[in-house]
Formats: structure tokens, sequence, C-alpha cells
């Protein structure tokens, strides 16, 4: 997938193309049923396929008060991305020049001018320009002066409810893990690398990892069972997120505990791949250390018997089918 970072980026004369615009948080199977589509009438129309976003997310320009937290970083996006098979990624800078840009604007300088699009796709709710006061009607009428036909999509809906970002960032904040799958369409992951001034050296022999501080979306407080990354091996894990109130205030960690543990080469610059499968329990206080030792006797006995229920998702076997599950063409709507 090539990837634009910039208008000026893109070669000239570089269409025909067909587009999709969107902030693309998760890329979830909302997203993968419309990107599915572009893919499918760029070959038919003989054009590229390209997926217009931004880098920061608009929210966080506009509205930095939110503390928005992103389902996926901003590489780990355009991995995904680049796995449905779209030919290239416009990723624009967003600012506040770029917000005062009207729907008018917009649609001649980077739909025609820069990208030829002769289509362009969108869900119902899609809106753009300054104040995002244009919607798919003034889209398709934006096209037919420039030169592109507006396809509006229908929302994904899972359970009844409309899959968007918003409503995964919900599930994983709650830790409803399997829902965030669902809409997902694979495991909730994020990367990180060990934690600094942890003693990491060259030879790691301790089953048990605290993540470097992460500035993005984390499931709820409590316990889960997960699926650690790192140097090519898949390890099942026990994952706990929280304070650590047994120990007094101000500890918050991500701290993984590893099943199945072999010693291993490690670093404060390894990458970390942490897919978060299940809940086990809530954080809690503790009486004392014992007490929440033997506490984690319990937790690492509750996810054994969960691997043993799904043994092939913590497996190469349970990555290549994730994989598969993740290229499947059309999502059910």
């Amino acid at each position: 997938m090539q990837i634009f970072r910039s208008l000026q980026e893109i070669p000239s004369h570089y269409g025909p193309s067909v587009v999709t615009i969107g902030n693309f948080d998760g890329v979830h199977r909302g997203h993968l049923a419309v990107l599915s589509d572009v893919n499918a009438r760029a070959r038919s129309l003989n054009a590229r396929s390209v997926a217009v976003t931004f880098d920061p997310h608009p929210v966080r320009v506009l509205h930095p008060e939110s503390g928005l937290r992103m389902i996926t970083q901003p590489a780990q996006k355009l991995d995904l991305l680049a796995r449905t098979g779209i030919e290239a990624a416009l990723v624009l800078p967003f600012t506040q020049a770029l917000s005062r840009l009207t729907a008018r604007e917009f649609a001649r300088e980077v739909l025609r001018d820069a990208l030829g699009a002769v289509e362009v796709e969108e869900g119902e709710n899609f809106r753009f320009g300054a104040d995002a006061r244009a919607d798919v009607n003034e889209l398709a009428a934006l096209g037919a002066e420039f030169g592109f036909t507006a396809r509006v999509h229908r929302p994904t809906l899972w359970r009844g409810q409309v899959v968007s970002s918003s409503a995964v960032r919900s599930a994983i904040a709650q830790g409803d893990l399997r829902a965030a799958r669902q809409m997902l369409g694979r495991t909730f992951e994020i990367i990180s690398s060990p934690a600094p001034g942890r003693g990491y050296g060259s030879v790691y022999t301790v089953p048990t990892i605290n993540l470097a501080p992460y500035p993005e979306l984390l499931p709820a407080n409590g316990v889960y069972a997960t699926c650690l990354k790192l140097q090519e091996e898949r390890f099942p894990a026990v994952t706990n997120i929280g304070n650590r109130p047994t120990f007094g205030p101000d500890s918050f960690a991500v701290e993984t505990h590893i099943l199945n543990f072999h010693p291993l080469m490690l670093d404060e610059t390894t990458e970390l791949r942490l897919e978060f499968l299940d809940w086990i329990r809530a954080e809690k206080k503790w009486p004392s250390p014992d007490a929440l030792k033997a506490q984690i006797v319990r937790d690492i006995a509750r996810a054994r018997h969960y691997f043993d229920l799904v043994a092939a998702i913590c497996s190469p076997a349970g990555q290549q089918l994730a994989e598969m599950e993740q290229h499947k063409a059309s999502p059910p709507r």
C-alpha cells in the first residue's frame, strides 16, 4: 500500500481513483464493508482504490478536552488498512486550517485535483467540510460538479447496534472484549514495549512483564486472559490492568504473566503485541500481598482453563484463522 502524507506527495495525474474518507479508528467491520466495496469498484472501473484519513484524529484538534483515546495507533491503523488490499492511503495532517476547508474546497482540492476521484464511497452518516456542515447529499451534488459519483452505504449492524468506532471504544472501555471482537472482526490488540527501568537484560528469565505506559485505549481495570506475541512467538498469558491497590496509590500498570514461559531475549525496545481475549475478574484491593498471591494463582488456573477450551486461539494456527477472518471480503451487514 502506498502512503501519502500530504497532497504534494501524490503524483500528478494520479487518478482515476475510487475513494473513501474517514478516521478508520479500529478498522472495524463497518469500515471493512466499505473498503471491500471500494476495492471491488476500483477493479471494475480500472481505477486505484484510496482511503483518505487524518492524523491526529480531528477530535483531538477541535476538542482536546475530550481526552479521546484511540483503538489503534497510527502505524497500526495503516497496517490494518494495508491488509484490506486498499492500494493507497492519504494521511492528511489534521490542522485548524484543514478544519476550515469548506466541503466544496475539499471536494475540489483533494478529491478532484489530487486524487482524480471518479467515485466516492461513504456511510450514510458521513459529514465533511468546515464544522461538518456537508452530508452525503451535498457530496453527491459536488460529485456531479467535479466529476465523481457518490455511493452511500448502509451501516453494518451487530445485534441490532450500528458498528462504529464509538461503539467499539465503549465495549473495550467496559471490558466487554467479546463484543469488541465481534465488531472489530478480530481480537483487540495493543502494541507496546517493556516498561523502562525494570532491569531487563539480554536474557529475560522472569515470566512477568510490565508494559511501558500506554497512551491509548485500554480495557477497564481488571484481569484478562491475553495472548502476548514477541519475537515471532505467541504465549498465552494473564494480564492485570489497574492501580494495584494492594500496594497503595499511584501504581497503575499493565502487567502480563506469561504462561508456558521460557527465557527470552528481551530489552526495552522489544515490540510487544498484547491481544485481549476474555475478562477474568474485576480489580480488587486485597488485605495483604499473600492474599493477592493466592488470588493470582486462582487467576492463572482460570486462564489455563480458558486456554484449554480454546486451545488454538493463541497458537500459530489461531493466528492464521484470525488473519483469514480479517481478510474476508464482505462482512455481514
